[in-house]
């Protein structure tokens, strides 16, 4: 489901890994974090986080223009608990790669987007986004039964009867 694969550098020994889904890569600095906070270990979690914001807004300014990459800059903030901060770069992401102009890829940064939202505590924002991205054409790994159910990403919706909803209609029958 969760793919590692080096990321292209200049230099075989600067390789580092990344994970995630087709253009939506997350660092291992992103994947420590994430670790740390399902540990509940906030300090490593934070710690972890702004590793990987300082390495995705290198990635951000080298391609400004570039939505994906905005996505995960966006969800990191949302980590760090830059709410604000989190969901401008979500909606401007959005605005660089919309669905309609890149169904793959804008399909995907919409789907992130509700992660985005949920990590910023707008649950109202992160349960429409994800009720949009179920309709989208092009569907993340994200957004099935399993992920829905178990991943991390999704730990702020649960308990939510709206969210619940969505993951019983997605259950196997």
């Amino acid at each position: 489901m969760i793919r590692l694969q080096p990321s292209e550098r200049s230099s075989p020994s600067a390789t580092i890994f990344w994970w995630g889904d087709s253009v939506i890569r997350l660092s291992r600095s992103f994947g420590k974090g994430l670790l740390a906070r399902m540990t509940k270990d906030e300090a490593r979690a934070r710690t972890a986080f702004e590793a990987a914001r300082a390495e995705q807004e290198k990635i951000v300014q080298a391609q400004p223009d570039y939505g994906p990459a905005l996505c995960v800059l966006g969800m990191i903030d949302g980590a760090l608990g830059h709410e604000e901060l989190a969901l401008e770069e979500g909606r401007r992401a959005i605005a660089l790669t919309p669905p309609e102009k890149d169904v793959s890829n804008g399909s995907l940064v919409l789907q992130y987007f509700a992660i985005t939202a949920a990590w910023a505590g707008d649950k109202e924002l992160a349960l429409q986004q994800l009720e949009t991205g179920l309709r989208a054409p092009v569907a993340s790994q994200m957004l099935n039964y399993g992920s829905l159910k178990l991943l991390p990403f999704w730990d702020p919706l649960r308990g939510d009867p709206r969210f619940e909803k969505i993951v019983n209609s997605l259950a196997p029958k």
